[in-house]
């Protein structure tokens, strides 16, 4: 038997084409681990409803962990809870963990530190793609999605709501990755060649909210300095509220 490994499922498309590869592969996980704000009830920073996440994992035919966070949840009380997930997973035959990251070298070197304290090990199937082929790749392999959540210090409230297609793509300011891959935006993926059925949902409200760094360890982590000028705290952002079909 083989080693039984968990995708981190943030709901969006970069997750999803990393599934649907391993799903072509015959080695697709049988596990989705999503973060998800208990406060509110919705996915962590995407803003989606925990309904239409169950509905994807349905489609999918896989199980859904689900880590409960809280609003203001620190870096100390986030790595906790992970750490108490991963001891679970753990008592249950999990030992890899697959993520869709495509450059960012210290979210990467972090997460690897997270998991081997747990005796866990990485896969990063996208790593160092080229974001602009791998976002064609997700459109022309089928992969649709809807933009959920922009930076409002980069995007415009028009930008969320919109379809990840190339009219998006091409919309968008130059310094801008294609993938959002600096946290600029983030998706929610309502159908795939891998899901049983489309997710069904309308619409809603565009909401624009703020947030502030939950200690000073967090708040030193994102301070801008002269050395630095791209690691600092963006508190606002746009999302776009999805409303389950019923």
């Amino acid at each position: 038997m083989g080693r039984k490994s968990f995708l981190s499922w943030s709901s969006g498309k970069d997750a999803a084409l990393v599934l649907l590869k391993q799903h072509m592969e015959l080695k697709a996980p049988s596990l989705l681990l999503t973060t998800v704000n208990k406060d509110f009830q919705r996915i962590s920073m995407h803003g989606v409803r925990i309904e239409l996440l169950k509905q994807q994992a349905k489609s999918l035919g896989l199980d859904l962990f689900q880590i409960f966070l809280t609003q203001d949840v620190s870096m100390e009380d986030y790595n906790k809870a992970m750490s108490t997930a991963l001891k679970k997973l753990k008592a249950k035959g999990f030992s890899g963990a697959i993520f869709g990251d495509l450059f960012l070298d210290d979210l990467k070197a972090f997460r690897i530190n997270q998991l081997s304290k747990e005796g866990f090990s990485a896969e990063f199937p996208l790593w160092k793609q080229d974001t602009k082929k791998t976002a064609m790749e997700i459109i022309q392999c089928g992969i649709k999605a809807v933009v959920v959540t922009a930076d409002a210090n980069r995007l415009d409230k028009n930008f969320v709501g919109r379809l990840y297609d190339e009219d998006f793509l091409n919309d968008l300011p130059e310094d801008v990755d294609w993938c959002g891959e600096n946290g600029e935006f983030h998706t929610f993926v309502y159908d795939a060649p891998n899901f049983e059925y489309p997710i069904d949902f309308v619409m809603g409200k565009k909401i624009y909210r703020e947030y502030k760094p939950c200690s000073k360890s967090d708040r030193n982590s994102y301070k801008k300095d002269a050395e630095n000028t791209t690691n600092k705290w963006h508190t606002g952002f746009w999302y776009v509220d999805l409303i389950p079909s019923k």
